[in-house]
Formats: structure tokens, C-alpha cells, sequence
């Protein structure tokens, strides 16, 4: 077998995925089961060493498959077992500690105290918290963040190790539940973060005692030290040092977000990760460095490890780091043991080695992409090259010598007979003195173009091979990325040594590394130039939805087919690889193209109130399939020139939903008024579909509303100005606009909650009231200008996200809804919903979903009643609840927004 690792691995890992499955993981939960699954997984390998013999050997090698898939399905059942009940995520299910109020936390400052653009992050290794009177002891991870302030002290000196004490309101990392929204907290829990706070002052955290100097104490300080260097070498260029930080030292907390976004477009975003490409340049280089001091092989793998997994160590093991350094070390020792080792089975012996570590780990997208990557290269890529474009390049290598033709095979061998005749004959016409130079040029020339060529290769079948995971995952196709990592990977290629080369330097030699930064700087800036050049060419980058499943496994089918073909040698070998690369190209259409029709309930009026946190944002479908966003979430610092600071729902909330029911376009895109919360959003909305028109109610001075119609002029969407009485009609829905009065020809100088537009859709029998963010000002407006059941409806998106001045007793009199939506962010630091409200609603007998505890909230109205669907499974809301819905919080007399 000449793969034996990759079927291994093949077998291992689909044991993993049999023991996440939900029918078979419930029966790890019984000790009975875990234990029935050890034992038959000896017996297996017990009866496979007993068949190893040569009239048995096949059934050995079924028998061995079988007992990896056993080995796999234990393994993710041993690592997919509940938190112990003293981490801080169990503390918090059972109720044993309440995150409403500022808590004593103490632990252990996993790494120093990071630098970032807006004030310092500080992560913990719990160790317990003081919750009322008593020390409960806890593990897990807390991730605290400080914004000094002018007149602010500082941060106490503190070091990796230490042992802390911090006053601070903890949360848990915010979570979008929506279909298809990007899971932050499930990100955040694989780097060991389980809890976030913000730090208020300095004062409320304390260094109970230093940590002894150790070998992970000395790390951390050299790789702080090797940021501040960064920062130091590139004052002046701060978008170069923020590069240079991703690239060398994996740290991407200063490159901007306009700018990352450019990194994505162009398909090159593999650069900013410290990964296989920034791994393989340095081995490379560390390898070549020990030939070139002409070590013997055993001193050169020795330095090349050493100083190998000096670097892991020093950028932290974060998993892309640890599976590129495992892969140059499989390499690395196979060439000094003189094997000649094959790419897949390299891979596989490492994704083997990590899945027995972290079985878990098979759900990693990064994972995944790293593994997919490797196999494009080693299994489409490579297989091609060798039979096309090699042969080549070798019979370039002593091209002169005649007596070297008859290694090569017959068809290099004539490209070295033809290659010489045509130098000769060129020669012949030039100047004696020129000759030889020119036979040089014109060889390295070749030679280049054919080096091109195969990474043009290369990355076409990446680009093609990774298309069903990046579409699922990043909903983004990159035409220029062929292109863009032409110049990328070569430049990447030059930073990483010369970077390292640098920053050891500056440790040792701080005049030769200011000397060295010089040229870094150029190369890097080039690198930017690059990649800004691509991203600006229109329509070379969009966004789509994620590809259905059957086309991905459609995909994957006929991928591995054609890997298997291109590494056969029958004499149809040919015409099938082309059948299948024409079937291949034909998925990669589907997928980039996504010809699919949307997903909708014909003939039905849906209303989805979405969960953004603290924020809004609806999405309506028309029985006829018309669709109205309302509103896009807040997303905090898009446009106040924070850079990269915050979460933007628009992307990672509201963009997946409709990318999950295969949305690219909306007829209209409508804001309620110019408030963050439901404005900040709206700039990935149109960056990322296709919108037919913009309704905005009154005009205001607010520097996010000029962004947004900006945004809307640029792509020429039509700007409609609603007011009161405005009406629509499509097909048989109605829409009537109850609020705002017609503006003044003087834009107001600031939004207020009481300019929101005020819609209710009525579908024959069956209405929804959408009343923004308006409070009792713009509500007695409305109830003094129509009549007794003009505003009545069956459901009610409650105004201001619960707050008391919204939904007066007597708007909810004149609504008389059945069911309210409470659109609110978890643990919001402005007390919504309010009790009072809450009080109202129940005393009105009206059922009340919210989205911090429902998820989103999706209603189908057929004109005769209505369907109503939460992500998490809808539950009522009971009087009971009333007085622990809001308890009191130390912040609880903080301005409403």
C-alpha cells in the first residue's frame, strides 16, 4: 500500500465524526458504553496482530481499519464529555455563581500584557472567584480588556504568571443565535477563553504575588519584547509594523479592518497567518543556513528543529503553528533518515498525531482548510506538474552537456536537443561578446517562466480545491487570488527570513537591525501596494451563500477520484482525468456562480426578527417572494475610525442568515432611524448583496447616515424618503408607514428614537406592527392621528428593545398584539426589557419572545393565523420571571441609549 498513513488517518478520522454524531454521542454519556468501546477496540487490534501474516494480510489490514474507526469514535467521546463541575461554564449553567454584578476574580496572567490599538488585553487561568462571602474555586479562561484614559495611572507591572486578583463584571463572549451566524464563542472556548470583561480602572486589579522566573516566563517576555521591537523598527510606518506583526509574530490586533478586508478579497489572507506558508520559508531558510555553514546532516536537523520549535514556542502553540511545524519536522527527519517521503502521507501522519491529541479538532474549520490545502497540492497539484512541466526543469540542469540527455526521458530529452539548437542558432547571430551572456539569459528566462507556471498551478488547484470550504465559511469567490498570491507568496517568501533576520538583530545588534528594517519595510509596503492594486479591481471579488451539501460532496467525489487517477498509469488514464476535471470545473461554477433560488414559504408573509445583540434587525418575506431588511444591528466603531475594534452583526450575524436561506439580493433595505444600533450594521449589508432600494424616514446630521447613502449613491441604489401615511403595495401585502411627520427642509442635527419609521404590514387577517425604536412622544402622535383599530395587530416588535418609555398601556391597548418580540442584547448594560414593561405585557396577557434568550424569532402568517419558530426552542414568559428577568446591576441608574 502506498499510502498506508493517509487510509489511517481516513479511518481514524471518520471514527471522530461517527462519535460527534448526536445519535451515537448520547451513548458516551454512559460509562458502560465508554468502556464496551475500549475493550472491542483491543479485541480489534489483538485479532489484526494475530492475522498479520501473508494469507492473511488483507483481512489484517480490514480488521486494523475497523479498530481505528473504534479508536476514533472512543477518542471523540472521551474528549467530548461535560466541563468538570468546578469550571467556571458549569459554575454559571448550575447557577452556583450569577454574572449580573462585578465579581473577585483570581488566577494566573497567561502571557504578558498585550499592546492593542485602543489600550492593553490581559488573559487569565482562573483559579476561583469570591462570590458571596464565599471562595469558590474555578478553572477556565478570562479574557480582560483596559482603555486607559487620560488621566489614568496605568497598568501595575505585571508579568506572565503572575498571580492576579481583578474586580470585574464578566460575561460570556457574545453569541449571535441565528441560522448560520459565525459562532464567536465557540471560537473564543478553542483558545481556552470562556469568559470577557472589561476593565473600569486600573485600580481593580492587583498582583497578589510574582511569578519565578521559568523557560514559559522567559518565552512570553522574549516574544513581548520582539512586539515592542516591531513597534519600535516601524514607528514611522505603523500599517507596516501592524503587517510585520501578523506575518512574523501572528499578532493581527493592529492591522485594520479595511485593510484585512482587502487581504480577503484578494485571496491572499493566508499571508497575515502565521501558518504552512511562514513555517515552510523559515524551515527552508534554517536548512539552507546549516548547509551553507556545511554542518553534517545530523547538525543541520538538529539546528533546524531547534530553532524550529524555538519560534512555535515564542509565537505561542496556536494550532495552524503547531501543524505546519509538525509537518517540516516529518519532513525534516525524513530527509536525514534518506526517506523519500510522500506529501500525503507526511500530512497524514501529522493530522493523525493531531487528531489523537484533540479529536475535537476534526470540526476546525482552520483544520479542515489546512488538510484540504495540502491535499490540493500533494493530490491534484503535484501528480500534474510531475508529468508536465518537471521533466523541464530538470533537463534545464546542465543543459550544454550532451552526455546527460539519455537520463531524461525521451520528450526532456529532445526539449534539451531542440533548447540547445535554438541558442546555438541565435548565438550564432549576435556578437561574440554577447553569445554567452545571452544563452544565460535565455535559459533563466525559461527556467522563471516555468517556475511561474507551476505556481500558477499550484495555486489554481488551491483555489479550485478549497472553493466548497471557503464559500461555506467565508461566503467569498476571489477571481484576482491566482493572480494576487503571484506576487504574494514570492514577497512572503523574502519577509520571513529577512523579518526573523531582523528581529534577532534587534535583540543583539540594534544598529544592523535598523539597517535591515529598510529594505524589510520596501518589501513589505510592495506587499501592501499588491495587495490594495488587486482589491481594487471591481466585480474580482464577491460574496455568496454557502453551497448545498449534496454539491459539496458531489465536489469532494469527483476530487478524490482524479487524485486517485492522476496517480495511475493506465493507458485511459488521460481521458478520464479530463472527464473528471471537466465535471470538477463544473461544480466550481455552481458553486462560484450559486444559480440556486433563494429559500422562502410561497404564499405566506414571513416576518424574522434576528438576534444582533443589542440592536435590530428584521427580515421580511412577501407571500411572493419580495424581501425588506430592516435595520442591520450596530456595529460599534465602523464608523467612528476605531479600526478593527468591536463586532459587526451586519457580518456576522445578518449577512450568514440570509446567506443561509441562499439570499444575494434585496429589494429594499430600509433604516428605521440613525441610531448605531441599527444603522452600524448596514455597511456589510451592501457590501455584500445586491439592494434594490434604501428607505430612510427623517434626514439627519450624523456622520453614519452620510456613510450609508454614500454607500448607496456608489452603487446607484434609488433613496426613498418615508414618512407618515406612505403606503405600498406588493402583490397582496400592504405596508403603511405610521411614523415619522414629514421632515423639515432643515435636517435635525442628531437622530432620536422618536424619528424611527413606524410600519405595519397586513397580510389579509393577519398584521405585524414594527415600531423602531419610537417612544411616548412619537406613540401619542400616532394614536392621536388614526383611528380605533388602525394600528391594531396581531404581533408587536416592541419599540426601544423593552425600555419603559416604549409601549405605553395605552399603544398596547390600541395594538392589542397576541404575541410581543423583544429585540435585546444579553446582559446589556441598560437594563432592557425593563419590569415595568414586562408587567404591562403580562397584565395584557400577551406571550412575549426575546431574542438574548429565544434566539431569533421567525413568524409565518397565512392570512388565518400564525407559525412561530425560535432557533432556541421558543418558551413563554411567566409573571415568575418578572422579578429575576432584570435584577438590579451595579450600573442600573446608566442612561438608556
Amino acid at each position: 500500500m502506498k499510502l498506508p498513513a493517509v487510509v489511517i488517518t481516513a479511518a481514524f478520522a471518520c471514527g471522530v465524526a461517527l462519535g460527534l454524531y448526536q445519535p451515537v454521542a448520547r451513548l458516551a454519556t454512559s460509562r458502560a458504553w465508554l468502556a464496551g468501546g475500549f475493550l472491542a477496540s483491543v479485541l480489534l487490534i489483538v485479532t489484526a496482530i494475530a492475522l498479520l501474516n501473508r494469507p492473511h494480510l488483507n483481512e489484517a489490514a480490514i480488521v486494523s481499519a475497523v479498530c481505528w474507526i473504534f479508536l476514533g469514535t472512543l477518542g471523540a467521546w472521551i474528549s467530548n464529555q461535560p466541563f468538570p463541575g468546578t469550571h467556571i461554564i458549569s459554575l454559571i449553567n448550575t447557577g452556583r455563581i450569577d454574572l449580573r454584578t462585578p465579581l473577585r476574580w483570581h488566577g494566573r496572567l497567561r502571557d504578558e500584557p498585550t499592546k492593542l490599538p485602543w489600550g492593553f488585553g490581559l488573559e487569565f487561568e482562573l483559579v476561583s472567584v469570591d462570590y458571596e462571602s464565599s471562595h469558590v474555586p474555578s478553572l477556565g479562561g478570562l479574557r480582560v480588556s483596559f482603555s486607559p484614559k487620560p488621566d489614568d495611572p496605568g497598568l501595575p507591572a505585571l508579568h506572565a504568571g503572575d498571580e492576579v486578583t481583578v474586580i470585574a463584571q464578566a460575561k460570556r463572549p457574545q453569541l449571535f443565535r441565528d441560522e448560520g451566524a459565525f459562532d464567536r464563542r465557540a471560537y473564543l472556548a478553542s483558545q481556552g477563553i470562556d469568559l470577557v470583561a472589561t476593565l473600569r480602572s486600573p485600580d481593580l486589579i492587583q498582583r497578589a504575588s510574582s511569578a519565578p522566573l521559568s523557560a514559559g516566563t522567559l518565552l512570553a517576555r522574549i516574544r513581548h519584547r520582539l512586539r515592542d521591537e516591531v513597534d519600535t523598527l516601524f514607528a514611522s510606518r505603523p500599517e507596516v509594523g501592524a503587517v510585520l506583526r501578523a506575518m512574523l509574530l501572528g499578532d493581527r490586533s493592529f492591522v485594520e479592518r479595511d485593510e484585512a478586508v482587502d487581504f480577503q478579497k484578494t485571496g491572499v489572507f493566508h499571508v497575515l497567518v502565521v501558518a504552512g506558508l511562514h513555517v515552510g520559508a523559515l524551515a527552508f531558510f534554517l536548512y539552507w543556513i546549516g548547509r551553507k555553514l556545511r554542518l553534517s546532516r545530523l547538525a543541520t536537523m538538529l539546528f533546524t528543529l531547534t530553532l524550529l520549535f524555538a519560534y512555535v514556542a515564542v509565537i505561542e502553540q496556536r494550532p495552524p503553528v503547531l501543524r505546519a511545524a509538525l509537518m517540516a519536522a516529518i519532513v525534516v527527519l525524513g530527509g536525514f533518515f534518506y526517506r523519500r517521503l510522500d506529501v500525503l502521507n507526511s500530512a497524514a501522519i501529522a493530522a493523525l498525531v493531531l487528531l489523537v491529541a484533540r479529536p475535537l479538532s476534526l470540526h476546525d474549520s482552520s483544520f479542515q482548510l489546512t488538510f484540504l490545502a495540502i491535499g490540493c497540492i500533494a493530490g491534484l497539484a503535484a501528480p500534474w506538474l510531475e508529468r508536465n512541466v518537471q521533466p523541464y526543469a530538470k533537463a534545464l540542469r546542465g543543459w550544454r552537456d550532451v552526455t546527460r540527455d539519455a537520463a531524461h526521458e525521451p520528450r526532456a530529452a529532445q526539449f534539451r536537443i531542440d533548447l540547445r539548437g535554438a541558442a546555438n542558432w541565435l548565438s550564432a547571430r549576435l556578437p561574440l561578446r554577447v553569445a554567452a551572456p545571452f544563452q544565460t539569459v535565455l535559459v533563466g528566462g525559461i527556467g522563471l517562466t516555468l517556475r511561474v507556471w507551476e505556481l500558477m498551478v499550484l495555486t489554481l488547484a488551491l483555489q479550485i480545491g478549497m472553493l466548497p470550504l471557503m464559500a461555506r465559511d467565508f461566503h467569498r469567490i476571489t477571481l484576482s487570488a491566482p493572480f494576487a498570491n503571484l506576487f504574494a507568496v514570492p514577497l512572503t517568501g523574502v519577509v520571513v527570513p529577512l523579518g526573523f533576520v531582523t528581529l534577532g538583530s534587534a535583540l543583539l545588534f540594534p544598529t544592523l537591525a535598523k539597517i535591515l528594517a529598510v529594505p524589510l519595510a520596501a518589501i513589505t509596503s510592495l506587499l501592501l501596494h499588491a495587495v490594495h492594486w488587486f482589491a481594487r479591481m471591481p466585480k474580482w471579488s464577491y460574496r455568496i451563500p454557502g453551497p448545498h451539501l449534496w454539491l459539496v460532496v458531489t465536489f469532494f467525489t469527483i476530487a478524490l477520484l482524479l487524485a486517485a487517477i492522476l496517480r495511475m498509469a493506465y493507458p485511459w488514464r488521460r481521458q478520464v482525468a479530463w472527464g473528471l476535471s471537466a465535471a470538477l470545473l463544473a461544480c466550481s461554477l455552481l458553486i462560484a456562480l450559486f444559480p440556486f433560488s433563494p429559500a422562502w414559504s410561497a404564499g405566506k408573509l414571513e416576518v424574522s426578527v434576528l438576534d444582533v445583540g443589542q440592536g435590530d434587525s428584521l427580515f421580511i418575506v412577501s407571500p411572493h417572494g419580495r424581501t425588506l431588511l430592516i435595520d442591520g444591528g450596530g456595529a460599534f466603531g465602523a464608523f467612528a475610525g476605531q479600526g478593527n475594534r468591536g463586532i459587526d452583526p451586519g457580518e456576522e450575524a445578518v449577512s450568514p442568515y440570509l446567506w443561509s436561506r441562499g439570499f444575494q439580493k434585496l429589494d429594499v433595505v430600509a433604516l428605521t432611524h440613525a441610531h448605531q444600533d441599527h444603522i452600524g450594521g448596514l455597511g456589510a449589508i451592501f457590501e455584500n448583496f445586491r439592494v434594490g432600494q434604501l428607505w430612510i424616514g427623517r434626514e439627519v446630521g450624523s456622520p453614519a447616515l452620510a456613510k450609508i447613502e454614500q454607500l448607496a449613491r456608489d452603487s446607484n441604489i434609488p433613496i426613498v424618503h418615508e414618512a407618515r401615511a406612505n403606503t405600498f403595495t406588493w402583490d397582496n401585502l400592504e405596508g403603511k408607514f405610521f411614523w415619522p411627520e414629514i421632515s423639515s427642509a432643515v435636517p435635525s442635527p442628531a437622530a432620536k428614537n422618536d424619528d424611527s419609521l413606524v410600519l405595519k404590514l397586513q397580510y389579509e387577517d393577519d398584521a405585524v406592527l414594527l415600531p423602531g425604536d419610537a417612544e411616548k412622544e412619537a406613540e401619542r402622535g400616532m394614536l392621536a392621528e388614526n383611528g380605533q383599530h388602525a394600528l391594531q395587530a396581531e404581533v408587536l416588535k416592541i419599540g426601544h428593545h423593552g425600555s419603559k418609555n416604549s409601549t405605553t398601556s395605552e399603544f398596547l391597548a390600541a395594538v392589542k398584539p397576541r404575541l410581543a418580540i423583544i429585540s435585546v442584547g444579553e446582559g446589556n448594560p441598560y437594563g432592557h426589557p425593563s419590569t415595568e414593561l414586562l408587567e404591562r405585557l403580562a397584565n395584557a396577557n400577551v406571550r412575549v419572545l426575546r431574542t438574548d434568550r429565544d434566539g431569533a424569532v421567525h413568524i409565518l402568517m397565512n392570512g388565518k393565523g400564525l407559525e412561530v419558530t425560535c432557533f432556541v426552542p421558543c418558551s413563554p414568559m411567566h409573571r415568575d420571571e418578572l422579578q429575576r428577568a432584570q435584577a438590579p446591576t451595579h450600573n442600573k441608574n446608566q442612561q438608556e441609549q
